[in-house]
């Protein structure tokens, strides 16, 4: 060891520590690092309870240390636990002193650190090849940190006489050892060797007047009595109740936060509010459990961390600030095993020096200095490090390779002068004898341990997701552990921490990541491994390596493994750690969120429980059956009643927004105490209850499972009922989360309601129970009646008051989040409840509109007209009410889209007032347009226009604008139609009425967009036509009737020809529309042939009888278009069998559902005479003409009469269709002279 290269004086003096004289402990961490080419170790004191080292007292030659000093057996700080126990340094162990370590330093327990143990024990372990002493330790995993305990099976037997306990393991002991073998009793020279080393320590600190004698009143035996009583003492049999103090311990929190970190920390303060002697009520005895060391280091040997405790006294002087006082009989030379000792010592406590104090008989000869490297090349005492060191490393991979098992208590057993070494599982055995937990009385410390490494860890995995996988482990094999009904506080809060470890409400982060299984309750697998981590294993075990579940030999056939000779230890990686100690972070992560929130329900449910068995008032409560299904009503909304359901909705809200203020005092229904540790554990159970239920019931929404989500949120809002019932005080998250609850609620009822057709699936789904839903509800009932949220979860039949309680829940969720104690929480929440109000609002308007709409269609529907009807007048009300309310809601969130839909449903019913209002002359017939129709189809075209106006432009949402922009153009044109078909002329002059049918058909034009490609396109074209078509009809009506003006005759022919013209392109464009067409032609041609009428000169009339002929000969395209209808028809009439006998019905109707039949036969009937009457005139107009007629003249009149003659000896009576095929005939004879080919017709 070059522990000397360091420079003195650095390590100890970098140290700035408080002397301890009031007893108060002080941590700090110091290090010293040493290592030569030989063996690697660093030192670092994590905690110690002396002053810095202060020089020792160098006593005078023929000092005799048989006598006692002045300050001998007084408390020292120097000395600690050293000097008051008359033992030199610690000799023996308590049997939970790893655990006391592990308690104050859980930091590094699981993962950083491989062994935690007294150095004695360590010491112990490293010399087994060397030692022929027995070796007996308890070995316990958490995690890869392996704790060692000294086992005293002597002193366990006779404590266990009294109880009766441990009697198997006696039997099985006796069978393993010599029955005649008996602890020796220790001899009066070492009782003298250890009074004579305490002695001397005293006399070696500096002042109390140190080295001054007293009188020897200390007689040999009393200081053996003293000495036994120091000795190491067995706690008492766990098997105590946790105690009042236990029951009633409060946490200090007044009210319970949603926030994870918040809850954790509730749970993890579970043993940290109590000391352990509290937790473990075991009194005096208890001090096992309580890390008493002077000091605790994190000592690294070569590549194994441990955590060691120390009592070995230092003090400063020499070359060095820190040595080691050792006390020798001249007369004994060192041998390897104290040698060992010695530099074990050293190096654990980074004590560069040794003094020796050789005595003879007590009377002090001499000092002499040793460096710490070379101890072990003493005379005697001389030892190979690196042997040493292979040791440690091929003990501490035997250990790790057969302790796999958490929660298990090992043996590592030697007999006194034997070369084998065993290990047992002292749990399994115990297992297999039927005797219970409590008969090993390290169940409990090795629970706690488990429990607390999880805590830790826990608050790191908010940051760390990798040690998931471990917390599971670690709290499976806790509560695997412990009993119940003794220890329920930790098992309620070891299944809310599991509860916790599945994330609810975010994606798993490992996209690929599925069920593995990453930490089973017993033990880590090795296929679990990371690769990351297989670097740091060894890859196989040795070929020769001997430590098999052999059982050749009768005592081995119990032993887990066996080292066969202890010199195998001493052989460089003779045995290699083949098990994986560290856990891998796998961690049963399923993509199904279903799964997830079923694991979280399961672990609320154990935890529940734990809790209700430890509450003592049974008996008061009403008997339930937690295997009879809770019913879950369904009722008609008729049976309800507008009373009851009224009720219900003031229930929903004083639950929602008015929070109980101020705590409880008084015990709950079940008998809890509030603020008891039962009391903040339902609290966190029932709220985790609740999400779970929340994510199940949003995941079936997602599926349309509605029925499902119905249930799975009335269990959500049961949890939260009953949490309310327990708490005092409600945090704002809590709140918030309520309200998301509400919200999700509504969105149910909604979809339900919307979905009416599915009832019986829903009513299905919604009254399934699962067996672990009716346990969770019998713990609620346990608290609360859970009523409150009935009327928003329960499953009606009627949809309007699903409508109605889906409105409802929306606005408690509102009213939540505007409530005081969550006004000032900044959140995207309110945003969205309040565009579900618009929506539900909206729904409500349009579920009422329809109510109306359905009336008025059947009042039609009887054929009788009566005026508007009350209920109309209530639905038209309800339906503006709801509309208007929706528009606020969108506008408080500036959704101007959604405003824009709201002002076009309000436009809509304006349109159904409007309907209902027509008026109804004395015959039952449609009489003149009434003002009330004029006012309500105004009061629609404003809000259309206000929707265009909230949306601005079509880049903002282009389906809602060409949606708005449709229904304002077709309400002009309705508008505008309805004035001119049913002109209120009693009221109005003619010339008022056409000014306002001619302002309301361009308005309507103006909104129709022929120019966009869209599915509205042709339906645009085909209004823009007729629109063209009405103007110009009324424009001809007032040409014909108008007398005296000429201006504005004149006006009316060019605005008719204008808009006829127009018409007959866009009908034209159409294809589809041959009727229209033929008759606006029609119309053309009388409005061509009035004009005539009028004319004197026969040069003038002939040229407007050319005129109207050409427009004639443009019929030949309509009727084209309707002898191809007529041909297709034809043809799907003669081919029955092409089509299935099924589809047949649709083929008949489908050609006449696309042509008019009556209106073709009454636009011929219009037609024939017209086009016989233009020819006749033509042939008389051009026979009776004075100019010499020219060739083309003459050509023209000789087709004139051709076509005429062929047109009067037509077949009347033939099938329309050949019908039909002659006019096309004889418009083609005509249409070459006139020069109106299809290329020269407008189109």
């Amino acid at each position: 060891m070059s522990s000397g290269d360091s420079e003195p004086g650095t390590p100890w003096d970098s140290v700035k520590e408080e002397p301890t004289g009031s007893g108060e402990n002080s941590k700090h961490e110091s290090a010293i690092c040493s290592g030569n080419t030989e063996i690697k170790s660093c030192a670092v004191v994590k905690y110690s309870a002396a002053p810095p080292p202060t020089s020792y007292a160098l006593l005078q030659e023929k000092t005799d240390l048989k006598l006692p000093p002045a300050n001998w057996l007084r408390e020292n700080p120097q000395l600690g636990s050293a000097g008051t126990t008359i033992l030199g340094s610690s000799s023996k162990s308590k049997p939970f002193s790893s655990f006391g370590m592990a308690y104050e330093f859980i930091d590094c327990i699981g993962d950083d650190v491989d062994v935690v143990s007294d150095s004695e024990n360590i010491k112990k372990l490293l010399k087994i090849p060397y030692s022929k002493s027995h070796v007996s330790m308890a070995v316990h995993r958490v995690g890869r940190t392996l704790l060692l305990d000294e086992l005293d099976i002597q002193e366990l037997f006779m404590r266990s006489s009294q109880t009766g306990d441990w009697t198997w393991l006696k039997e099985f002991y006796q069978r393993l050892i010599d029955e005649k073998w008996q602890r020796k009793k220790k001899s009066k020279e070492h009782w003298y060797q250890r009074a004579i080393l305490s002695k001397f320590l005293y006399y070696s600190i500096n002042g109390d007047g140190a080295a001054e004698p007293v009188p020897d009143n200390l007689n040999e035996g009393e200081v053996e009595n003293e000495a036994e009583e120091f000795s190491s003492s067995w706690p008492t049999s766990f098997t105590s109740t946790p105690s009042d103090a236990e029951e009633s311990d409060a946490a200090k929190q007044e009210s319970v936060s949603l926030d994870s970190n918040f809850a954790l920390g509730q749970v993890t303060s579970v043993l940290k509010e109590q000391n352990l002697p509290t937790l473990f009520n075991e009194g005096e005895n208890s001090q096992g459990l309580r890390n008493d060391f002077v000091r605790n280091i994190m000592w690294t040997f070569e590549d194994i961390h441990m955590l060691v405790g120390s009592n070995m006294p230092i003090f400063g002087g020499g070359r060095y600030p820190a040595v080691s006082l050792r006390l020798r009989d001249n007369n004994k030379p060192i041998n390897i095993l104290t040698g060992i000792d010695y530099w074990l010592d050293n190096l654990m406590c980074n004590v560069p020096e040794l003094v020796m104090c050789f005595h003879v008989n007590g009377i002090v000869q001499k000092y002499e200095m040793i460096k710490t490297e070379d101890i072990p090349h003493l005379e005697n005492s001389n030892f190979s490090t690196r042997v040493v060191k292979d040791i440690a490393q091929n003990i501490l991979s035997f250990l790790k390779s057969n302790c796999t098992k958490e929660g298990h208590t090992y043996w590592l057993f030697k007999a006194s002068g034997s070369d084998i070494v065993k290990l047992y599982d002292l749990t399994t055995l115990c297992e297999e004898a039927e005797e219970g937990k409590c008969q090993n009385p390290f169940t409990l410390p090795v629970a706690v341990l488990l429990y607390r490494v999880a805590s830790n860890l826990m608050l790191k995995a908010r940051q760390n997701r990798k040690h998931y996988g471990t917390v599971r482990t670690l709290l499976l094999n806790c509560v695997k552990l412990l009993d119940q009904e003794r220890h329920p506080q930790i098992i309620a809060s070891a299944h809310y921490m599991l509860s916790e470890l599945f994330q609810l409400d975010e994606p798993p982060e490992d996209g690929g990541e599925s069920l593995r299984a990453g930490g089973s309750e017993d033990s880590y697998s090795d296929e679990d491994r990371e690769e990351d981590e297989e670097a740091e294993l060894t890859e196989d075990s040795d070929e020769n390596g001997s430590y098999s579940n052999c059982s050749n030999p009768q005592d081995d056939s119990k032993a887990v493994a066996v080292i066969r000779s202890v010199g195998e230890l001493s052989v460089p990686e003779k045995y290699k750690s083949t098990h994986q100690i560290r856990p891998s972070g796998a961690f049963p992560v399923s993509q199904d969120k279903e799964e997830r929130c079923r694991h979280v329900l399961s672990y609320v449910l154990k935890g529940l429980k734990a809790v209700d068995g430890s509450i003592k008032k049974e008996s008061d409560l009403p008997a339930a059956d937690p295997n009879t299904p809770i019913p879950l009503k369904y009722e008609d909304r008729n049976a309800i009643g507008a009373c009851a359901s009224e009720k219900g909705i003031s229930l929903l809200l004083e639950r929602a927004v008015g929070p109980m203020q101020g705590d409880q005092k008084h015990p709950t229904r079940s008998g809890m105490i509030p603020g008891s540790w039962q009391h903040h554990m339902k609290l966190q159970l029932f709220l985790k209850a609740s999400k779970a239920y929340y994510v199940l019931s949003d995941a079936a929404t997602n599926l349309l499972k509605y029925g499902r989500a119905l249930r799975y949120i009335k269990l959500s809002l049961q949890c939260y009922d009953a949490y309310c019932s327990v708490s005092g005080t409600l945090h704002s998250q809590v709140l918030q989360f309520h309200s998301q609850c509400l919200s999700l609620c509504g969105d149910i009822q909604l979809m339900l309601a919307q979905n009416a057709n599915n009832r019986a699936a829903y009513l299905e789904e919604y009254s399934y129970q699962t067996k672990e839903d009716q346990e969770i509800l019998h713990s609620l009932h346990r608290e609360s009646s859970c009523q409150a949220f009935n009327m928003a979860t329960d499953l009606a039949m009627d949809p309007e008051y699903q409508l109605f309680v889906s409105s409802k829940c929306y606005e408690a969720a509102y009213e939540l989040l505007v409530s005081e104690a969550l006004k000032d929480q900044e959140s995207d929440q309110l945003a969205q409840v309040l565009r579900r109000l618009g929506n539900i609002r909206n729904e409500m308007g349009v579920f009422y509109m329809n109510q109306a709409a359905a009336m008025q269609t059947e009042k039609e529907g009887l054929s009788v007209k009566k005026s508007v009807s009350v209920a109309e007048q209530e639905m038209w009300k309800k339906s503006f009410s709801f509309f208007e309310k929706g528009l606020k809601d969108f506008e408080a969130i500036r959704d101007s889209t959604n405003s824009a839909l709201l002002l076009c449903n309000t436009g809509r019913l304006m349109r159904i007032c409007a309907q209902a209002h027509c008026a109804i002359s004395v015959d039952q017939s449609r009489g003149e347009f009434s003002p009330e129709e004029a006012l309500y189809y105004n009061k629609a075209i404003d809000y259309y226009l206000r929707a265009m106006r909230s949306l601005a432009s079509r880049a903002n949402h282009p389906a809602v604008w060409d949606s708005v922009n449709w229904e304002l153009s077709t309400t002009y044109f309705t508008l505008a139609t309805l004035l001119q078909d049913y002109a209120p002329l009693s009221r109005k002059a003619q010339e008022q009425i056409e000014r306002e049918v001619t302002e309301a058909m361009m308005k309507s034009l103006k909104y129709c967009d022929i120019q966009t490609e869209s599915a509205r396109q042709p339906l645009y074209q085909y209004r823009a036509a007729t629109i063209h078509h009405r103007l110009a009809s009324m424009y001809h009506s007032c040409f014909r009737n108008q007398v005296g003006d000429e201006h504005l005759r004149k006006q009316h022919r060019s605005l008719a020809e204008l808009h006829y013209s127009k018409a007959v392109c866009l009908f034209l464009s159409l294809k589809d529309a041959p009727c229209e067409l033929l008759r606006t032609l029609l119309e053309r041609v009388a409005f061509a042939e009035f004009t005539m009428a009028g004319q004197s000169s026969s040069g003038a009339k002939l040229k407007s009888l050319t005129g109207a002929l050409e427009i004639m000969t443009e019929t030949r395209q309509a009727f084209q278009l309707i002898h191809n209808e007529l041909e297709e028809e034809q043809v799907e009439l003669s081919e029955p069998h092409a089509a299935d006998a099924a589809q047949s019905p649709d083929v008949a109707t489908g050609p006449t559902s696309g042509l008019n039949l009556q209106e073709v036969m009454k636009l011929i009937g219009v037609f024939e005479p017209s086009f016989s009457f233009l020819l006749l005139q033509l042939i008389k107009l051009m026979t009776t003409m004075k100019r010499k007629p020219s060739n083309k003249d003459e050509e023209l009149l000789k087709t004139y009469k051709n076509v005429y003659s062929k047109l009067l000896r037509a077949e009347k009576n033939a099938p329309l269709l050949s019908r039909v095929s002659v006019y096309i005939d004889l418009l083609q004879q005509l249409t070459p002279q006139t020069g109106s080919d299809d290329t020269s017709t407008p189109s």
